[in-house]
């Protein structure tokens, strides 16, 4: 069965006008060209030093784009994008359209739906101009993607300070290593071909329920836990910590890494 959740926290951005790509092109991390009807891009909005701002999924209706982002930073997302229309025949407003996911099965009928690109397992995202009649609550979708390692915003990604990398957007389709410049793009490709990811955002697990708060090694603090669903959690972890026994909460916990990860990067020291 499919399991189809409404996000309430989530809503939609329209950009329209015949601008709508190239102008979006120059100031996100992924390739905006590759969106289509049915193809959903998921992309990154950085600061001018490579820092995460905002994260979105940008799904076409055919006659304008629409971002996917969190409902507490659609303005935040606005301005930014405003401020760098000028002459673009570019048009910007926050929709009334709903947000949902679905996954286990195939997508409704109904709403506009294209598969989440991070991973086939994350399912599909649904936008629709009416509301989207669910069947499960957030709180499983959360615990489905804090099981696959996947972010979700500012529940785990820091603004003006997480890098891509650190979060898993190379390895997760968040970014495009050939498209040309956009906003911080310099900082993020000196992260890459300089090796200089020092932690990551990985999955844990607790043997009891988890909550926010640090991660420690013996006395050390060397992470801290970001969303959490039971006894499972997403955590910003240094690298050169992960096989020594970790503790958050006064209980211990294991780092569990995703099949998606990149191995080569998880020196352990």
């Amino acid at each position: 069965m499919t399991n189809i959740v409404p996000l309430n926290n989530r809503a939609a951005v329209g950009l329209g006008g015949e601008d709508r790509v190239s102008f979006l092109q120059g100031l996100v991390s992924n390739d905006v060209t590759q969106t289509k009807p049915g193809h959903a891009v998921w992309t990154a909005l950085l600061t001018p030093q490579g820092r995460w701002l905002a994260d979105f999924f940008i799904i076409s209706d055919g006659n304008r784009l629409l971002l996917d982002c969190e409902r507490d930073q659609a303005e935040m997302i606005l301005q930014k994008l405003a401020r760098f229309k000028l002459r673009a025949k570019v048009t910007l407003e926050l929709t009334d359209w709903h947000v949902g996911v679905a996954w286990g099965g195939p997508p409704p009928d109904g709403p506009l739906s294209a598969p989440d690109p991070r991973l086939p397992d994350a399912g599909y995202r649904l936008l629709s101009p009416q509301p989207i009649a669910g069947n499960a609550d957030e709180a499983a979708w959360h615990a489905h993607r804090i099981n696959l390692g996947l972010p979700d915003g500012s529940r785990d990604l820091e603004p003006e300070r997480t890098l891509l990398l650190e979060a898993g957007f190379d390895e997760l389709n968040g970014i495009s290593w050939s498209k040309g410049c956009y906003m911080g793009q310099e900082l993020t490709a000196r992260t890459r071909y300089r090796g200089l990811v020092k932690k990551r955002l990985l999955p844990v697990r607790g043997e009891t329920d988890l909550n926010p708060g640090k991660i420690l090694a013996g006395e050390q603090e060397v992470g801290d836990l970001r969303s959490v669903s039971g006894t499972q959690g997403l955590a910003m972890l240094r690298l050169d910590h992960l096989s020594g026994p970790l503790a958050a909460g006064g209980q211990k916990i294991a780092v569990e890494v995703p099949v998606w990860v990149k191995v080569k990067e998880l020196q352990v020291g």
